[in-house]
């Protein structure tokens, strides 16, 4: 069992009082007595009951973060963030893993979690405005991904609609003008798909280029598999395109994989952009161009936002999801230029 504050108090020879006024920073202590204070903590390698000192503030110390499906590279990546940015608060993250259905997400919305978490971050796939409409919990709640709610709900994202709509025009500036897209969903509550679809047609439109649906072959998911279904479709096309931006970097080496077994080069014959920037991108060959969203400034955003819903109400600001309105928060994004489009 590790050293109380008892025992360092004892070992200081000061009360309880000073030891504990030392350690929460609190009132002013003298600095001879801070000293012999700060020795008996490190003599006895002191270290603070957090769980105690949470509870005594009506707090588990404890978020929630729910994901897709955590052996996705970004989620995996944006995972590692969002737990850093609340261990800076001394906070512990449960990790949810919904693989993005509809029951998963409902029941991690519903609160079954409740007792054991000061607040939710949801990256929601399948559930839409209705769902979040007439959720009953009062965890605070912070949504990653297109805003589906007005109301009470903070919310953070890049601009995807701008993000997809630079991405295709960087293709489009290489001379390439049957452009291809793979990451559509059929699945009307599938928004951030949406915004980077119409990003990718607004693009096509400015360029005097026209629209041909069967160049955004739908995809079910976005996997590595996916992207080569997709592709495989796109090559099979009378005119198959010279271009092709996909909405997630899976997608990308997937479509990569089928480009290069059909012996096509990229970017020679043709080029290939993503979305995320996650690191296998980085050592792909060739190295892929892709959209990348400042992951770090998204994590601690939605940590910020649950701090300020959370605050110094503990869990009583709960009922209207500890804030009056809900915050719209746009991270950064930039576009990586590598050799998937580079020299093209």
């Amino acid at each position: 069992m590790g050293a109380s504050l008892k025992d360092v108090a004892a070992r200081a020879g000061v009360s309880v009082k000073t030891v504990s006024n030392v350690v929460n920073g609190r009132a002013r202590v003298a600095p001879h007595t801070r000293e012999k204070v700060e020795r008996a903590l490190a003599e006895l390698a002191y270290r603070p009951n957090l769980s105690a000192r949470h509870l005594r503030r009506g707090r588990t110390g404890v978020i929630a973060l729910a994901l897709p499906g955590l052996d996705a590279p970004y989620s995996a990546e944006l995972a590692r963030l969002v737990i850093g940015a609340a261990a800076e608060r001394g906070w512990a993250v449960l990790i949810e893993q919904t693989d993005g259905l509809a029951d998963r997400e409902l029941r991690v919305l519903q609160g079954l979690r409740e007792r054991l978490v000061d607040g939710l971050v949801l990256s929601p796939v399948s559930v839409g405005r209705e769902e979040l409409a007439a959720r009953t919990d009062g965890t605070p709640l912070v949504l990653l991904g297109e805003r589906v709610l007005d109301g009470p709900v903070h919310h953070v994202d890049i601009d995807n609609r701008r993000a997809a709509r630079e991405a295709t025009e960087h293709l489009i500036s290489l001379g390439r003008t049957r452009v291809g897209v793979i990451g559509a969903r059929d699945d009307p509550r599938a928004g951030t798909a949406r915004l980077r679809l119409a990003g990718y047609r607004q693009a096509l439109e400015a360029a005097g280029l026209p629209r041909d649906e069967r160049l955004a072959p739908p995809v079910r998911s976005c996997r590595r598999a996916d992207g080569a279904e997709a592709m495989r479709r796109l090559l099979e096309l009378d005119e198959p395109p010279r271009a092709v931006l996909c909405f997630d970097d899976l997608l990308a080496l997937g479509a990569l994989r089928v480009l290069l077994s059909a012996g096509l080069r990229v970017p020679e014959d043709v080029a290939l952009a993503g979305f995320g920037d996650i690191e296998d991108g980085r050592y792909s060959t060739p190295t892929l161009t892709t959209v990348s969203p400042d992951k770090d400034r998204i994590a601690r955003a939605a940590v910020e936002l649950l701090a300020a819903c959370i605050g110094g109400t503990g869990r009583a600001g709960r009922e209207d999801g500890g804030a009056a309105g809900g915050r719209d928060v746009e991270a950064g994004h930039r576009l990586v230029v590598r050799e998937s489009t580079a020299g093209a």
